[in-house]
């Protein structure tokens, strides 16, 4: 599809149930989403996964400006837009969680599932309290990777095996989205993802594997439990930072849960 922005590649099936919204991390792609298309997860709903610009198969942005929080959020919400989507679920990873949260209260939206991305508070201090440092983080904002650098973010995020294709999106993607990005993030040039999501008018699930190597798990057990799916951030068995590839049975099943549910909230909300 090409909206005002670069033109952007999308893969969906045709499940008759509400649209899904699956938004890929930094140096990802679609691609990362291949175990939740051909099951049932995908014959039940309506899956759409999304190259964001700089990535897969879609544009490079003419302006690096265009690759910050705010900017790619814009992307996605004229993207739901133009597709005429409504009481859809927004199932973001890393950088698609925080695109996500950073969504909540979009009028189209029934909930939103963060992977593997912690609600941040705005600036410096929100990224220290969430992540855990280490020299592997630096990685998120560095604009030329070596091909040492690409085999190490890659083994970040798959660290239980990947695939090729999930190799060559790293290599593939627009380097300029990883400054441009965390240097907005630093700034603070965001929603308070932590406020949104403790006072989110639609479900919020926080979901993470266990083997987790960049949130600070600690850090999630602060949220307020009553503005959360379930009560609680929920961790998957046997996972690292992309549980729907690691553990897809497990996680495809959560996700058909989480958005029946939404689906069943926004029906009580607009009866009522």
């Amino acid at each position: 599809m090409k909206e005002r922005g670069p033109r952007l590649a999308l893969t969906e099936s045709d499940g008759p149930g509400s649209p899904i919204l699956l938004l890929h991390g930094t140096a990802s792609s679609r691609a990362a989403f291949a175990r939740q298309f051909g099951t049932a997860l995908a014959q039940q709903h309506r899956l759409l996964a999304l190259d964001l610009p700089g990535h897969g198969d879609s544009d490079d942005a003419a302006d690096p400006a265009d690759y910050t929080l705010t900017a790619f959020s814009e992307t996605v919400a004229r993207f739901i837009e133009s597709m005429k989507l409504q009481r859809l679920v927004v199932c973001g990873w890393s950088l698609g969680g925080h695109i996500a949260m950073e969504l909540i209260g979009h009028p189209a939206i029934a909930g939103v599932m963060a992977i593997g991305a912690p609600p941040l508070s705005r600036g410096p201090l929100g990224m220290l309290r969430a992540f855990q440092p280490s020299w592997d983080m630096l990685l998120a904002s560095k604009e030329n990777f070596s091909e040492r650098d690409v085999q190490r973010f890659y083994a970040l995020c798959f660290g239980r095996g990947g695939a090729p294709e999930l190799v060559a999106a790293v290599r593939r993607a627009d380097g300029r989205v990883r400054p441009a990005l965390s240097g907005s993030i630093m700034r603070g040039e965001m929603h308070d993802e932590r406020h949104a999501v403790e006072t989110s008018p639609v479900p919020v699930a926080i979901v993470n594997g266990v083997a987790e190597p960049f949130v600070r798990l600690a850090y999630l057990d602060g949220l307020r439990r009553g503005s959360l799916w379930q009560g609680e951030p929920l961790l998957v068995a046997d996972a690292g930072h992309a549980p729907f590839w690691d553990q897809p049975e497990t996680f495809n099943q959560l996700l058909a849960d989480f958005a029946a549910e939404a689906a069943a909230e926004r029906r009580q909300r607009q009866a009522s």
